[in-house]
């Protein structure tokens, strides 16, 4: 079972699925879908034909953009999992807030982009870390601004090690 809210408002719709149909609202979605190409399909629902795009999806996020007929429309789902969560009050646990980046493995810092005071926002590039002679960019994990970077260019590093203090 999946709840589903259309266009950030806040009127959710349940969505349940098998291997041969979705129920949508409980009843039978009734639908003709064929493909048209990897991200295009024709629908034809209630006698009304409809063109649907796929722009985005998010799997992380469970975030799907996509055009009905030319008109935007995003999608964010909730699993059986989020909505356990959200029961016992633990939805918010994956928004919590960043305290500070630590080293996912030995190595080098070799560069350093951002400086104390800055302000990012989760996915920024922060760092390279050389690893097994490999350059690995670590990257926000949320937003926050930095308050204290620990480490210096050039510096060897430990595993866990904290590089940057939020």
């Amino acid at each position: 079972m999946y709840k589903a809210q259309i266009n950030n408002e806040e009127k959710e719709i349940t969505i349940e699925t098998d291997e041969a149909s979705f129920l949508l609202e409980g009843n039978p979605l009734q639908w003709d879908i064929s493909k048209i190409d990897e991200h295009s399909f024709h629908v034809i629902y209630q006698d009304k034909t409809f063109l649907f795009q796929v722009d985005t999806v998010n799997h992380q996020e469970k975030t799907f953009t996509f055009q009905v007929n030319g008109k935007l429309i995003t999608v964010a789902l909730k699993d059986k999992l989020d909505l356990l969560l959200e029961k016992l009050g633990m939805s918010d646990l994956a928004n919590a807030a960043v305290n500070d980046v630590k080293a996912p493995m030995p190595g080098l810092i070799l560069d350093i982009l951002v400086k104390s005071g800055d302000s990012v926002n989760k996915g920024d590039s922060l760092m390279i870390l050389e690893a097994m002679k490999m350059e690995n960019v670590l990257k926000a994990p949320g937003d926050g601004e930095i308050k204290e970077i620990t480490v210096s260019k050039g510096q060897s590093v430990e595993k866990n090690q904290i590089l940057i203090q939020f």
